[in-house]
Order: C-alpha cells, then sequence, then structure tokens
C-alpha cells in the first residue's frame, strides 16, 4: 500500500478508483469543514475514516495536509490500448526520467493537454509511486500510463501505424513550433542529466529544441515537456471548425 497525504490526489482517486482506497486517515484537529467531501465520498463508497491526533499524521507521513490515505498503486494500462484509444493519437514517451516529481508534473501537463497516453520504460524509470501522484495533483488518476521493454521498439511500432515521432532535444536545428502537430504524433523527452539515448534518438522522425538566451544552459525536463505539449494543444485547437 502506497502512503499518500494530499488532499488533491486523494479526492480524484475517491471520484474515479474509490475501489483502490483501504482507508483515510484524518487529523482530529482539523476543521470538518476541509474535509467534509472525503468523508462523504469516502462514506458512498464504504471506505473506513478514521479520526487520530496530528501526531498519528505525523508519524504516517511528514509532509501531509491533515489527511493520509493508504492506497493500492495505480495499474499500468497495455501498450497496445494505448494505440487503439484514439484516430489521431497523441502520445508521450519518456526516456529514463528517474525524478517522482518531473514525472509527477510531466503527467499534470500531459492529462491537461489531453495526452492520450504515457509510456515508460520497465528499467531506469521511476514507477507509479505516491510522491509522483502528489506531484501530478492528482491527474495521474486520468492519464493512461503503459510500460514496455525496450523503448526504441516501441517507438517503431507507433511509427509503423503513421505516427510521427518528435525528439526534444537541445541543441536540434528545428524549434518546438515547426512541426505539425496536427496528425498523429508521439513526444518524446529525455532523462534529466543525460537527454536522448542514442538508439531512440535514432527512432525520432524530428528533433526539435527551445532556444534559451539566459545563463541558463538547460530546461528542466518538466518544464521543456510542458512547453512542447500545449504547443500540440495550441495548434490542435486551432484546426477546430
Amino acid at each position: 500500500m502506497e502512503k499518500l497525504a494530499r488532499l488533491q490526489p486523494i479526492l480524484e482517486i475517491l471520484r474515479r478508483s474509490p475501489q483502490r482506497l483501504n482507508k483515510i486517515f484524518l487529523s482530529k484537529e482539523a476543521s470538518p469543514q476541509r474535509f467534509r467531501l472525503v468523508i462523504q465520498l469516502a462514506r458512498q463508497a464504504d471506505i473506513p475514516v478514521v479520526f487520530v491526533p496530528h501526531q498519528k499524521l505525523n508519524s504516517l507521513s511528514s509532509h501531509h495536509q491533515g489527511i493520509v490515505a493508504l492506497v493500492a498503486a495505480k495499474e499500468f494500462v497495455s501498450f497496445e490500448s494505448i494505440l487503439a484509444s484514439s484516430s489521431c493519437p497523441f502520445l508521450v514517451f519518456l526516456d529514463e526520467v528517474e525524478d517522482p516529481q518531473n514525472l509527477g508534473a510531466i503527467v499534470r501537463s500531459a492529462e491537461a493537454a489531453g495526452v492520450d497516453g504515457l509510456i515508460l520504460p520497465e528499467r531506469h524509470s521511476v514507477g507509479l509511486t505516491a510522491a509522483v501522484y502528489q506531484a501530478s495533483a492528482g491527474a495521474l488518476e486520468h492519464l493512461k500510463v503503459a510500460r514496455v521493454k525496450n523503448l526504441a521498439r516501441a517507438l517503431e511500432e507507433v511509427k509503423g501505424q503513421g505516427i510521427w515521432v518528435v525528439g526534444a532535444e537541445a541543441p536540434a536545428a528545428g524549434l518546438w513550433f515547426e512541426f505539425d502537430y496536427t496528425q498523429p504524433v508521439a513526444l518524446v523527452f529525455g532523462s534529466e542529466g543525460r537527454g536522448l539515448r542514442p538508439l531512440v534518438r535514432k527512432h525520432c522522425d524530428r528533433l526539435l529544441s527551445i532556444p534559451l538566451v539566459g545563463k541558463t544552459n538547460s530546461l528542466n525536463v518538466a518544464a521543456a515537456a510542458a512547453i512542447f505539449l500545449f504547443e500540440v494543444l495550441r495548434q490542435r485547437r486551432s484546426r477546430i471548425p
């Protein structure tokens, strides 16, 4: 069981997958109004709610918001189900992103931008942990996530289905907006330190970058991903009659 200690992710699970919640602990000292909706949804789903001293919550989590929930881990979906989920796929591949805060932030942006699914490698990637849930502010509950043994081979498969593969790479000749994202597309983002691995880079149809004019020589992967993701959304919405 994972421990979640943020209100918003717990509410999202209560709304969408309450069967994964085992028990909810609430602080006796907190205002009942703050957790009124949690209590209501938990009762509807027959989930035990236990009021405990604040000190007990401190022993369960050092960064709680007056609430701690015991929750079963989110299950991965199949890669094939993600490929079949849209007539004009919008996919994201992450190449060995290992920081849970970065993964959570990317999940939050991806869900908000309308991504059909997120694909992670089985090895050298953070799992769907409580830290990822909390960093995503509950968005992980609404996003399909698959795990594949070989990321390069998975990219070959999407290309075989007519999906363009665009890698975020600095430096690259093209800029992030210089592509027609109204087509089926898969965006690929590399790890925090190494970027895209050579074999993954080789499978990209285009490599695009975000120009930097300050003294900082790179962007956090979550920040770079957000810029690409919302360019896709901007282009696709601009094509809607």
